[in-house]
């Protein structure tokens, strides 16, 4: 399989502890992102996304949502 940067990036910020209502600057979110793929690799991001949809999909969703739109904008060209 084949991830995009931008696929790696979002399972990473999910991945993080950095959470939504702390309303994290673009800065915040580039951090946690390099910080969670240098600690534990994309296979690492990838696992813990998979896990979170399998042990509570319902909340999952929402946190993935609000990764992608996230790195859209905080990794904005």
């Amino acid at each position: 399989m084949n991830a995009t940067i931008d696929d790696i990036r979002c399972e990473a910020l999910f991945a993080s502890d950095l959470q939504r209502s702390w309303a994290p600057t673009a800065e915040l979110i580039r951090a946690a992102v390099t910080d969670v793929v240098d600690r534990i690799g994309e296979d690492g991001c990838a696992e813990r996304v998979a896990q979170e949809f399998g042990e509570h999909p319902d909340c999952a969703i929402g946190r993935m949502r609000w990764a992608r739109d996230a790195v859209r904008s905080a990794f904005a060209a």
